[in-house]
């Protein structure tokens, strides 16, 4: 497995309203971060504050560079901090990793996806709860 190349394609697909923050979440930024708390309506997540409109796209999602061919792109989250908690524990499935053409995949991955299973689960055990299974 690769080390994430900031693709973004994770954040592209789920960021359209296939996420949700927790409630909790929501109450932190609600107080602390009203900056995310106005793309917040009636407890679901990325809601343009001018419009009251569901967005196509995470509203924190940035380009940080462009190669020279302009089709790779690098992404970043303006609010990577204080994300929400589906986006902290993606990836989650090397199955999921496959389906969504993550760049991180490589083919040895594919050849053995117990394994690779494992692997990720290890790098991202900081990223998830103690219970998370």
């Amino acid at each position: 497995m690769k080390d994430c190349n900031q693709c973004g394609k994770c954040c592209i697909k789920y960021g359209d309203g296939a996420l949700s923050a927790t409630a909790d979440e929501i109450a932190l930024w609600e107080i602390f971060n009203p900056e995310i708390y106005a793309y917040v309506k009636d407890d679901e997540i990325w809601f343009d504050p001018a419009t009251g409109s569901k967005l196509k796209q995470c509203p924190f999602l940035e380009i940080i560079s462009i190669e020279q061919d302009g089709v790779s792109r690098k992404y970043s989250c303006s609010i990577y901090l204080d994300r929400p908690e589906d986006c902290r524990h993606y990836p989650s499935l090397i199955t999921e990793m496959i389906h969504d053409e993550c760049e991180m995949i490589e083919a040895a991955d594919m050849q053995n996806v117990k394994r690779s299973q494992q692997r990720l689960d290890n790098l991202m055990k900081a990223s998830r709860r103690a219970n998370y299974s």
